[in-house]
């Protein structure tokens, strides 16, 4: 058979294979086998390629969504006021603590699927390195609203369920979810890890849960974290041999119209995810992923905070950067960075500053404004933000905002009044001090379109500069005028000798594909591609 033509089958631009336009003109039997063979070799390069003991978990990336940042900050003030930042990390700031992860996730962003039980039942789950723990909700959970908006394990529905029932809690910044514990098949892609010990939730007791776009959390961090000394789900894939490699890697992808979030391989790397080596440092505490950093710098330029060294942990379950508050002081002042609690003061000034103006000039008492016009239920005193007591509801912290950020106005605006100046002035005054409020707790905004003059930020890891431009440390929320930008970084303190210390989440972990060598102990950072 003389073949007269050939012509290349393209993939993306390349000829992959070269069928015969002759197999036309053969009979009917032969060209369903050439048509077949043409087929596969179109099909074959679009599948996944999979190494040996590797598996691909592909996440789903949420948008960023500032209300529902806010509503996480006034839930983290629910339970750690007073505390600071520092509670979302326990065992830092006391020797003999436990190491468990207190972290809100309400603003994490990316998300993955599992299956628990024979057949499995799906779940979607943040993989998270803060944490080591696998919880998800329980059919048993009957009076928490959280569990009313996510999926449920089903017991009675998996052939391989043993019961366990020992208790168990998790405690988190902003709130807590408690259990019993149990075992069943866990698959994650195309493995299963059998008899994995698990908490069945039977309270999430906060709004952040309620709220997530999750239904569960799959830690990742080292036993040593593990409430109930439970093994992570990640560890019994290495004692059951399912992995080639004893490491796993993230790749969070960074472009917000792209339809995939991002890869979790277990089991080895992906090289079309990153550009040239990884730099690796040492574990150098084995609960977090924890390792030494470097000196940090702003515009190439020294902060002096972390010259001898600071600690440093890589959290996938944190979107932002937090440090010291001396070094995110400096950033934000660089960047024109505004706290969110500076812009809760100035809405009052806007919406309700006349109104307060007119009842202080009429004598009404600065502790009676606030009451008067509806901002203030009571006037129990000023408080400062940071000094607020523990409320009882998310709602309640959300209007004591409000009602701190008027109480002040109205004694500034007072004394003002005293120095006989004119309204107009007395308010434009009021406002610039409404820029100075401390926001320990909260996102910093800034002006979108200063973005660009903005300085580089610099962390030496390994000996190594690992820098992000202002676009890729800043987040943008919304749409069009309605577009929010925030600072990615936001305030830690914990005192020496574990202090200083850094969380590199989401933002870090975007810009920079990032290894988790177990069988080493090991991190290694490479250019996210």
């Amino acid at each position: 058979m003389e073949i007269s033509q050939q012509f290349p089958v393209t993939l993306n631009g390349v000829p992959h294979l070269y069928c015969s336009n002759a197999f036309l003109a053969l009979n009917m039997r032969q060209g369903v086998v050439w048509a077949a063979f043409c087929l596969w070799a179109l099909i074959c390069p679009l599948l996944p390629v999979y190494s040996h003991g590797s598996v691909r978990i592909g996440l789903k990336k949420r948008p960023l969504d500032f209300n529902n940042m806010r509503t996480a900050r006034i839930a983290q003030m629910q339970g750690k006021i007073g505390g600071g930042v520092m509670s979302k990390y326990h065992g830092f700031d006391d020797p003999d603590g436990e190491f468990v992860s207190l972290k809100n996730y309400l603003d994490a962003q990316y998300f993955g699927e599992i299956g628990i039980g024979t057949p499995p039942q799906n779940f979607t789950v943040v993989f998270d390195t803060g944490s080591s723990n696998l919880w998800v909700p329980s059919s048993k959970c009957y009076f928490s609203i959280a569990c009313f908006f996510h999926n449920k394990y089903k017991a009675r529905l998996s052939s391989t369920y043993t019961k366990i029932g020992r208790p168990g809690e998790i405690h988190y910044g902003s709130g807590s979810i408690s259990g019993f514990f149990s075992q069943d098949n866990v698959e994650v892609g195309s493995l299963v890890v059998k008899d994995q010990v698990f908490i069945e939730a039977t309270r999430e007791g906060s709004l952040t849960f309620a709220l997530a776009k999750f239904d569960g959390i799959m830690g990742l961090g080292f036993q040593g974290i593990s409430v109930g000394n439970a093994t992570p789900v990640w560890s019994t894939m290495l004692q059951q041999g399912l992995l080639h490699e004893e490491l796993f890697s993230f790749w969070l992808n960074r472009n917000p119209n792209a339809n995939e979030g991002g890869e979790i391989v277990f089991g080895g790397v992906d090289k079309r995810h990153f550009r040239g080596k990884h730099t690796f440092v040492p574990v150098t505490q084995a609960g977090y992923w924890q390792f030494r950093m470097g000196d940090f710098l702003i515009s190439n330029q020294t902060t002096g905070v972390c010259e001898g060294g600071c600690s440093a942990i890589v959290d996938s379950g944190t979107s932002l950067i937090a440090g010291p508050t001396l070094v995110v002081t400096q950033i934000n002042h660089a960047i024109g960075a505004e706290g969110i609690v500076s812009m809760e003061c100035k809405e009052v000034v806007s919406q309700y500053g006349n109104m307060m103006w007119d009842l202080l000039v009429s004598g009404v008492l600065p502790s009676k404004v606030c009451s008067q016009i509806g901002l203030c239920m009571a006037s129990p005193g000023i408080r400062t933000v940071v000094e607020k007591e523990k409320m009882e509801s998310v709602e309640e912290v959300g209007d004591v905002v409000f009602c701190n950020a008027c109480e002040m106005i109205a004694v500034w605006i007072q004394s003002q009044l005293k120095q006989m100046k004119t309204k107009d002035k007395v308010l434009r005054y009021v406002t610039e001090l409404c820029g100075s409020l401390p926001s320990p707790m909260g996102e910093s905004v800034i002006d979108c379109t200063s973005v660009a003059n903005m300085p580089n930020i610099t962390f030496i890891i390994g000996d190594k500069a690992f820098d992000l431009t202002p676009d890729q440390y800043i987040l943008r929320t919304g749409d069009g005028s309605a577009t929010v930008c925030l600072s990615g970084f936001t305030a830690l303190d914990v005192p020496p000798p574990k202090g200083p210390l850094w969380i590199l989440g989401e933002i870090f972990m975007g810009v920079y594909h990032t290894v988790f060598d177990f069988g080493d102990l090991r991190i290694g950072f490479a250019e996210a591609a």
